[in-house]
């Protein structure tokens, strides 16, 4: 008998991997973003979603029950992955104002890594959220984001670092728009413009705007700005020197 090649996998470890209920049900999964994406909730298919996760229909219906239950399962694998990141950023140990710009950077690199999110999210918006509505992980899993920017804003507007009393969600979804929208409607903004808004130094300058922009809303002063706002940088108390201000910020969007 002759020896299997060192590129082989055994046909025991293939058995064993397809038979291992967790990788299996990560595999449909992963394989279930990839349709529901491409071809919506109403054009995805069961059977191209099972081969491509290597596994018969038979089983998707085991572990899930149905279609819209695997689409469902799917929008929870995707909001469940941003919110474990967003939770790592441990915002509740951060200066105010170098939290909200670490909650900014980190949005929109996000984003930018995972178009996937955006074209589910899409797909589920001209949908209305039926389907979302059905879960309950998804709002369980994103009130601990509103409760750390919630803190931010409250400890960087007592300490003086704020100047604006803000509603932490209003906060939120301004900046999920300022990260969006150059993402979801990157081919027609390149083509509308006749510039590569996908290009790096772009988007590097796209992440300091809309740093700038939001840390100017709450009151933050730029370079520019000789009166306006409170800072405190990396110190927990008013900055009221309009130089040391403005060098705080710059410190911050370096």
């Amino acid at each position: 008998m002759r020896p299997l090649p060192r590129t082989a996998t055994p046909v025991r470890a293939v058995s064993a991997r397809k038979r291992d209920p967790i990788m299996t049900r990560d595999r449909v999964l992963r394989a279930g973003i990839v349709e529901f994406c491409r071809h919506g909730y109403i054009g995805a298919r069961i059977d191209q979603i099972a081969k491509r996760a290597d596994c018969n229909m038979r089983m998707i219906y085991h572990y899930f029950g149905s279609k819209e239950k695997l689409y469902v399962a799917v929008l929870e694998r995707v909001f469940g992955e941003l919110r474990l990141e967003e939770s790592r950023l441990h915002l509740e140990h951060l200066d105010p104002a170098a939290g909200v710009v670490r909650l900014v950077e980190f949005t929109m690199d996000h984003l930018g890594r995972h178009p996937e999110f955006i074209a589910l999210l899409g797909n589920e918006n001209l949908l209305r959220g039926k389907y979302l509505r059905k879960s309950h992980v998804v709002p369980r899993a994103s009130a601990p984001l509103l409760e750390a920017i919630r803190g931010l804003l409250d400890r960087g507007h007592v300490c003086g670092v704020f100047a604006r009393d803000t509603d932490p969600l209003q906060l939120y979804v301004s900046i999920l728009s300022l990260c969006y929208v150059h993402v979801s409607n990157r081919y027609t903004l390149s083509i509308t413009f006749d510039r590569d808004i996908t290009d790096a130094g772009w988007l590097d300058a796209r992440r300091r705007h809309v740093q700038q922009m939001v840390l100017a809303y709450l009151g933050v002063p730029g370079d520019n700005d000789e009166n306006g706002g409170r800072h405190a940088g990396n110190r927990n108390e008013p900055l009221h020197d309009p130089d040391r201000r403005r060098e705080a910020h710059r410190r911050l969007l370096r």
